[in-house]
């Protein structure tokens, strides 16, 4: 079995100490060759000029291929467009479109009167300009608002058909989870790449918080495992075979490509890629 190709999300830091964990963490990753970064978008847009600094900074010193978070929230769709071309300007040739969170405090999105009402809306207006690879969310488990099971297959559909090029799943737990969906998708006509997001587990409780928002589905067996692993300092070991399993699962099945939601945070990536013998470039494996 070949190692599959993968990609690694970042956030844009809000501090100096959180600029440098992201300067270390882009260091020991980008030596693995990914076939391109994410930096994400905050929630209401809150970290649009801090992603637009952390996209021109990481292309220039590192010479990876990044793909800008941009969102529909809050902003007109001429100043979207404009956070657009500038990345354009920068060099900068994939965008991840996405409808975007609602500002905090607010449980749902309100478009921008003079904003695009949704993320087709947006990936049609990127898509016309000519300028991007665009890539785009997928939701392996019903979306918080999905209406229906099949809800989220037919507005990825739509989306593909606006212009996107690929998308990048959620994180899930298990390997089924995606492999029902990416079914669902094959029934509706979807031909296009979808590429699961695989999130090493930094911490159980944290992570199950994140799930909660997300509606994503945590198993018991994994929650009685983390709790267990946790109390015998051991929860680094579990996340990196629980990783490693579920990418080996869906390999197996097919899947050639993985994008790891990093939280900036490097080594439990790369002891997962070390599983499957993706190395610094130039470091053979022990």
């Amino acid at each position: 079995m070949s190692a599959p190709r993968i990609s690694f999300e970042f956030f844009p830091p809000r501090s100096l100490d959180a600029s440098f964990r992201l300067w270390e963490t882009m260091k020991m990753l980008a030596p693995l060759k990914p076939g391109f970064v994410s930096v994400t978008y905050g929630a209401g847009g809150t970290t649009r000029q801090l992603t637009h600094e952390a996209v021109k900074a990481i292309g220039t010193h590192f010479g990876v291929d990044v793909a800008a978070h941009l969102t529909c929230v809050d902003a007109t769709r001429e100043e979207t467009l404009a956070i657009a071309n500038s990345y354009a300007e920068a060099g900068v040739n994939q965008i991840v479109a996405l409808r975007g969170d609602p500002p905090k405090g607010a449980e749902r999105f309100t478009a921008h009167p003079e904003g695009f009402a949704d993320s087709v809306e947006l990936i049609e207006a990127l898509a016309a300009t000519g300028k991007f690879n665009l890539r785009v969310g997928a939701y392996p488990e019903p979306h918080p608002e999905a209406a229906d099971d099949l809800a989220d297959v037919r507005w990825l559909k739509r989306k593909f058909e606006a212009g996107a090029d690929s998308a990048i799943t959620q994180f899930f737990f298990e390997a089924e989870t995606f492999l029902r969906f990416r079914d669902k998708c094959a029934k509706e006509g979807i031909t296009k790449l979808i590429i699961p997001g695989i999130l090493p587990i930094e911490n159980w409780e944290g992570t199950k918080r994140f799930a909660a928002r997300c509606a994503a589905q945590v198993p018991a067996h994994l929650d009685e495992a983390f709790t267990k692993a946790n109390a015998e300092g051991r929860e680094a070991e579990l996340s990196v075979q629980v990783c490693a399993d579920l990418c080996r699962r869906l390999m197996a099945e097919g899947v050639e490509d993985f994008q790891f939601y990093t939280l900036n945070r490097p080594h439990l990536t790369l002891a997962v890629c070390a599983e499957f013998g993706i190395h610094p470039e130039g470091q053979a494996a022990a």
